[in-house]
């Protein structure tokens, strides 16, 4: 993110109504998330896995309260440099946190409870899917690591219940399999059946 120009926080991000800088001060929500659900421990039983922590659900309304939030919140910080700020700040302790948890520690988030490994697991697929919004108008911004793509993947098909063309990219099935692109006549011959199950909208 530092060497991320000032120019391309006013770019169009991959989520639909937001722009780079509206992504951004998502991030930082998500980081602060991320710390307060691992220093939020349970002695209750999980009740949601890297996969179960996902809900399949209908997509947002034009009008949603909070990503409306988002864009004003975004807007008042007045320059890139203090989101820029923000973000490296916040994700750098949500980092840290994360290396120094017990994987095995058990955490309630959503009024749901997980290991913390299941709960960073599940968090891949949420960062390399927003990693892939950030650069869709930055084509010199280096793209999300070849493992947490594969991981994605990996998540997504699990929630798909089948897997994708061994011929599509992880890349494609992740922009394809959550609506972030349109399916191609050749790409849905080949993903027959399941095109009729796309997308799947994470909630």
């Amino acid at each position: 993110m530092a060497g991320l120009p000032d120019t391309a926080f006013e770019q169009p991000s991959g989520c639909r109504g937001w722009l780079v800088q509206d992504l951004v001060y998502h991030l930082i929500v998500d980081a602060q998330d991320v710390l307060i659900t691992l220093v939020t421990p349970t002695d209750a039983e999980p009740t949601r896995n890297a996969v179960t922590y996902w809900d399949v659900v209908d997509a947002p309304a034009g009008d949603d309260p909070l990503a409306a939030l988002t864009v004003r919140v975004a807007a008042a910080y007045g320059e890139p440099g203090l989101l820029r700020f923000h973000l490296d700040d916040v994700g750098s302790a949500a980092g840290r946190a994360a290396e120094l948890a017990d994987p095995d520690l058990r955490v309630g988030t959503k009024d749901q409870v997980l290991t913390v490994g299941d709960y960073l697991s599940a968090y891949v697929l949420e960062w390399t899917l927003h990693h892939l919004d950030l650069i869709t108008r930055l084509p010199d911004v280096a793209g999300p690591a070849a493992d947490a793509l594969s991981h994605s993947r990996a998540t997504l098909e699990a929630l798909a219940g089948t897997a994708f063309p061994a011929s599509f990219p992880d890349v494609d099935v992740l922009l394809i399999g959550t609506g972030r692109r349109a399916a191609s006549e050749k790409e849905k011959t080949e993903l027959g059946e399941v095109a009729a199950r796309l997308p799947l909208v994470l909630g």
